[in-house]
Order: C-alpha cells, then structure tokens, then sequence
C-alpha cells in the first residue's frame, strides 16, 4: 500500500511524535511505501525503516499546539489563540503537501485538530487517530472547534481511540461519532527489555557521555553521566517516574509517597514544574533533565519500579507499557487509559499482584501502600513478575502488533 501518515510536529519526544515514528517504521519494515508529512528537520536521528519525509512550509511560520513549547524555526502558538484565517491557511498548507503526494491508499492523519480538517480538506480518503491532547487542552469547553472536530471527523472512513477513555472523551467533546475502533498504542519491545545491572549501568552512563551540554531544558542535565554513577553505586529500592514535569502528571503526588518509604526515586523529565519539584523532594531524589528512549532503556533495568501519578486522564499509559517491557512493575494512577493498561498488565501478573499495580489518582498514601508491598517483594518474585508484564505487553502493545490491527 502507499500510505500518507500526516502528523502536524516531530517525531521524537512525546507520545504522539513516538506513536508517528514507530508507525512509519513498522509500515515500511512491512513492504508499505510510507510518507511521513510533519515538522521534524532531522528524520537521521530515527529508524523510520525507509520512510520518506516531507516537511510542509507554514504560513508566517505558525505551529498550532496544545501546550506550549519551543520548534526549531517556527512560532509555537496555542491552537485556541489561533484565528479562524490562521487556522484555514495552515490546514490548506498541509492538504495542499497530500494532494501534491496523491494517489494514496490511505491517509491516516493524527490528532483530531488538526488531522481530521486536514484529511477533509485534501479530498483525500482519510483515517483519523485521536490522541487526547486536543480534546482536553483544546476542543473541551470551546464550542468552535469541538464543532470543527465533529464535522471533519464525520468524513473519515475510521476514527482510531487508543483506549476505552478516550473513545467516551470523544463522544464528550466532539458528540457521536461513527466508526470509531479502538486500538490502542505500542511499545518498541526490542529497545525496551530487561537488562543485567552490571550492564545497564555502564550502558547508561555511556548514553550520558553523548548527551550535549548545552543548558537546553529538552536536553539532558550536564553531567548525568557521574551522577548516574555515584546514585547507583550502591543498590537501593528506587522508584522512577518519566514523563513531564508538569502539575497535570501528578508527580507531587509520589514524592510525598515518598515519605517514610525506604526507597530513593530518579526523576525524568522537563517542565515548568520542576524547581517546585526539587524543592519538595526528599534528599535521595535524582534529577535528570530530559531522557531519550536510548536512556530510559538503560535506566529502566536500574529501577525497582515505576509510577505513573497523573491526575489528569491519560489516552494510554504508554510509560507504564514501557517500564513493564523492560521488566519493571508499574503502579499507576487507577482511571482513563493507564487504568486499562494496568488491567492488562494485572491479568499476566495474577489477582494476588494485580490491585498493586494501581491507586485511587491523588491519593499519596495509597501509594505509599502499594509502593511498600510491591518493594518487600523478594528480588526474584519482582523479576518473575516483570517477566509476566513483559509478556502483557508483547502480546497487547508491540508496534509490530498495533501497525498490522490498524491497517486491518
């Protein structure tokens, strides 16, 4: 098949920039001829398994996002601080670079704003995939563009929910929709997996040593390399969280856990919310800046467990499926998408670990409780039970398996 994948930004970072790069991958490895149209400026830096990539120009260099954050040669501006003149040119720009790639068996455009506008507007067939990011910080409470969102998506031959929560969000912000099909995201199982200590570790610290030193708050911290050395010279229970450091990912939440819990925690992430963060965490916690997946597969192995704390609703967990690829337990947040990954997860585990894996959102001494119990467990129980989370996720969330459910 020749296929047009349409994401509005780039391909590394958050979980729909992964979700774009792994899919055009996966196609492609699969014999599709795969265009990738998007913002990224350096496509070298990924696997894309033969992708092309086409980089559409803006009008006045204006990207339309949901939260704030700097793009290398453009103006990142919020799509709801967007004029109904600002936002036409930019869908016409980008189904203007479809139909310039005509003919295609599909279109699958990301995000309901702005794919759904831009599949309609190429004339082109178009599947749309639903993210979550532009349903609760941009379409919920704003008439104008839920509307917009609801008519450009009634075109669409499939729109594509990664969970339940999000299929019921949908129908909240947009009003029914049809043909919508649930398939949820995945995780690379071939960079996330366990790892011996020994070799983790060293492996990490050589990531660190690549990282650039520039100050830039996307980038890693400088000097993580002998931090990471110094932190994991002894063997500690630790707890990791990924993610941004923004109040919605509740982070606050599990450092207050932290409290009386024998137990350090590895902070990962960038965001507005991190000086409050360090102020309030206990003395073993390690900062680290952002962390790229070459990272995290590393330091995953290094955690004893992993905690997804957000009290705002997730379209998926996607850090929990990758923790438990690399063989560690997650415990998350029990509502919208991470509630069903630790479903998932619960029935490879056993009813007797499953009500671990997630707590009540907010609720620091809940997971306080479940942190405890799953750290008393034996050294080998916690493997044999990240053994049983791996397979959850092969079985459920590999790319390799998400990219054929949606091409069927």
């Amino acid at each position: 098949m020749r296929v047009l994948l349409w994401h509005g930004y780039l391909l590394g970072g958050t979980g729909s920039n992964v979700y774009t790069r792994a899919l055009a991958r996966e196609w492609s490895r699969a014999g599709h001829d795969v265009v990738a149209v998007c913002q990224e400026r350096h496509p070298e830096r990924y696997d894309l398994g033969g992708a092309r990539i086409v980089v559409p120009d803006l009008p006045e260099r204006l990207l339309p996002t949901f939260i704030l954050d700097r793009y290398e040669g453009l103006e990142a501006r919020l799509l709801t601080d967007f004029t109904p003149a600002q936002r036409e040119a930019y869908v016409e720009a980008n189904a203007a670079a479809l139909r310039a790639l005509a003919p295609a068996d599909l279109v699958f455009a990301n995000h309901v704003l702005l794919g759904a506008p831009v599949g309609a507007a190429s004339g082109l067939a178009y599947r749309v995939k639903a993210h979550g990011s532009e349903l609760e910080y941009a379409m919920r409470g704003n008439e104008e563009l839920s509307r917009w969102g609801a008519e450009t998506l009634a075109g669409a031959e499939a729109v594509f929910a990664g969970s339940e929560h999000i299929r019921d969000v949908l129908e909240e912000v947009a009003g029914h929709v049809d043909r919508v099909r649930i398939v949820p995201p995945g995780v690379d199982v071939e960079e996330f997996r366990p790892e011996p200590r020994e070799a983790a570790l060293a492996a990490l610290i050589a990531e660190a040593h690549r990282d650039p030193d520039d100050g830039d708050e996307r980038h890693p911290d400088p000097g993580n390399g002998e931090r990471f050395r110094r932190f994991f010279a002894r063997e500690r229970p630790t707890v990791l969280y990924f993610g941004k450091l923004i109040e919605n990912k509740g982070v606050h939440v599990l450092l207050e856990a932290l409290d009386g819990l024998d137990a350090r925690a590895v902070v990962v992430g960038f965001g507005d919310f991190r000086a409050r963060l360090e102020a309030e965490a206990p003395p073993e916690t390690l900062f680290t800046g952002a962390l790229e997946h070459r990272h995290l597969v590393h330091l995953l192995p290094l955690c004893d467990v992993a905690v997804v704390p957000s009290i705002f609703p997730e379209a998926f967990g996607m850090v929990a499926a990758e923790a438990a690829a690399a063989g560690v337990l997650p415990v998350v947040s029990a509502h919208s998408g991470l509630a069903e990954v630790a479903a998932g997860i619960g029935q490879e585990v056993g009813s007797g670990v499953a009500p671990l894996l997630s707590f009540p959102a907010g609720d620091a001494p809940a997971l306080r409780e479940r942190l405890a119990a799953v750290l008393a467990l034996p050294a080998e129980r916690r493997r044999e039970l990240g053994r049983a989370a791996r397979r959850a996720v092969e079985r459920r969330w590999s790319w390799t398996v998400v990219a054929g459910r949606l091409l069927e």
